[in-house]
């Protein structure tokens, strides 16, 4: 008795195991033949793939999509493929094992066309549209909405019969809309689909409603020229969005550029044309400390920008301090020579930068959670532009506590108003200059390790901000943070809403010759500082 049972459970193990095989013995052939036929037959073939319904067969797909998929000649089999060097790796497409690496001589990719590409699109959605993930059926269905295919409509709605989740819901029934418009539905049901796609209103949708505003007369038609307009005005509306948020992202690149010459310039009036090389030192440092990181702990990788800040402020604030102990104290009061010392200073730098370092780019990491970009509505944020504006805002905050909080800042601001008054009063002055220098370049290399992650780390980094550094703490107001803050978001929503009519450099041009004209009437900037000495 007890073998009886022992033997009808294996047989009962190897009948459920049969279905399973029959199974994956059906995807692997209809994946196989991806490798014979034309490529008019292609069609077809991924057809005949969606037919078995296993969803196992939506990597390989994807990877057809995407110009992955391969074949081996020696036996015809089909595989996905990653990049070894100089040779192939070959993995399974329905299990995802690595199989074997071979030369590229021994394998031929599977050609496909744009309009392929469109049927992969919608085969996929319909075949991922149970999924248990939410963001996967979201994906699906907008892939369902990008094709139109109206073979995914019966899957569709058999999913959104079953769906709970509103937001996939609202996702699912935009895609059915997009198929009942491209078929020859009942006018009830595509006046339906067309208010569907009314209430999104996103950018997406206005491709679609054109194509159906362009027919002829009737209520469709009048029904999709009324939700065309108002997803463009929304669109017109997001894009003004976009446009600011672009300004307010280059604005608080010029003022991370330029708060730290807003201070040497405010205090001691130093034209210092050496200045951009602060900021390039401060770049070069952060490359040096994730170099190091690469080499020893690569799993501190993500903290190399916070370990790089506080070696940048003292690389570049050392180098400011030497400068104006070493140079600029002794020309005080000769602004040629001193703009001629600084220029070049700067080139000296340069030039060691590129002994050491070389003449091209060096390659500066985004840590991970600075990396990607997320959707807030219509606008598109980019985490790295993002974490910049929110470290911009951080730097001028603890600077402005700095300047007026604290002893140091009181008698930096003494100097300014009044450097002989503040002199007779004990006030060294010297080393106010000297520290107020080094404060400012140290901020200028704390800019650099900003700056490291959305532009070339290269000797020439600094000339690409120094005009305009220069450009927004004139129009600001000399010595002013408030006024650098304004102007330098100002400037940078100015330069972006230009851009579009006139071009990046004409822009530049047009800013460069507004602020000349500004400062015909105002020649102090925005925020003119007060004081006995200034007013003098």
């Amino acid at each position: 008795m007890p073998n009886l049972i022992r033997f009808l459970s294996v047989l009962l193990l190897m009948l459920a195991a049969v279905p399973a095989a029959l199974a994956q013995s059906d995807l692997q052939a209809a994946l196989d033949a991806l490798s014979t036929g034309k490529l008019k037959q292609r069609g077809a073939q991924i057809e005949a793939i969606a037919a078995t319904g296993d969803a196992r067969a939506v990597p390989a797909l994807q990877a057809l999509r995407q110009g992955a998929l391969y074949f081996r000649k020696a036996d015809k089999k089909v595989f996905i493929t990653e990049k070894a060097g100089k040779d192939y790796r070959l993995i399974d497409p329905i299990t995802g094992e690595t199989v074997e690496t071979v030369g590229k001589k021994a394998i031929s990719k599977v050609k496909i066309n744009n309009r392929l590409r469109r049927l992969i699109d919608g085969v996929v959605g319909s075949m991922t549209l149970l999924s248990d993930d939410p963001q996967s059926r979201i994906d699906a269905a907008a892939a369902i909405f990008k094709s139109g295919d109206p073979e995914s409509l019966g899957a569709l709605e058999a999913a959104l019969a079953a769906e709970q989740d509103d937001a996939v819901r609202a996702a699912m029934e935009r895609a059915r809309a997009a198929i009942i418009l491209k078929s020859d539905a009942p006018e009830s049901e595509q006046l339906q689909a067309v208010q569907v796609l009314r209430a999104d209103g996103g950018r997406d949708v206005i491709p679609l409603l054109t194509e159906v505003a362009a027919g002829s007369a009737g209520a469709v038609t009048l029904a999709a020229r009324d939700a065309l307009a108002k997803a463009q005005q929304t669109a017109a509306l997001w894009d003004t969005a976009q446009t600011v948020w672009y300004g307010i992202s280059l604005g608080s690149v010029l003022l991370l550029a330029a708060i730290g010459l807003a201070v040497t310039f405010g205090v001691m009036g130093v034209i210092n044309m050496a200045h951009g090389e602060m900021v390039m030192l401060g770049a070069y440092t952060t490359f040096v400390v994730q170099e190091v990181i690469r080499a020893h702990v690569p799993g501190l990788f993500d903290y190399s920008l916070a370990m790089a800040l506080p070696l940048a402020f003292l690389v570049s604030g050392a180098c400011g301090f030497a400068l104006e102990r070493g140079v600029i104290r002794f020309l005080y009061g000769r602004p040629l020579e001193t703009l001629l010392a600084t220029w070049g200073v700067s080139l000296i730098l340069q030039q060691a930068i590129r002994t050491l370092f070389g003449p091209t780019n060096q390659e500066v990491g985004n840590p991970s959670w600075m990396s990607g970009a997320f959707e807030l509505g219509g606008l598109t944020l980019t985490a790295n532009r993002l974490w910049i504006v929110v470290f911009a805002m951080i730097v001028f905050a603890a600077l402005f506590i700095v300047l007026k909080k604290t002893g140091f800042g009181l008698q930096m601001r003494a100097v300014t108003q009044n450097r002989k008054m503040a002199s007779s009063m004990g006030i060294r002055t010297p080393w106010v200059d000297a520290l107020t220098f080094a404060l400012g370049s140290g901020i200028a290399g704390i800019a650099g390790v900003a700056l490291s992650q959305i532009a070339n780390v290269s000797p020439n980094l600094g000339q690409n901000y120094i005009i305009d550094s220069f450009m927004v703490v004139v129009f600001g107001g000399v010595g002013n943070l408030w006024g650098t803050l304004i102007g330098a978001m100002t400037l940078g929503i100015a330069n972006k809403f230009l851009e579009p009519f006139a071009g990046a450099v004409l822009a530049k041009i047009l800013i460069l010759v507004l602020i000349i004209l500004f400062i015909q009437k105002r020649p102090k900037g925005l925020f003119a500082l007060k004081g006995r000495a200034v007013e003098a």
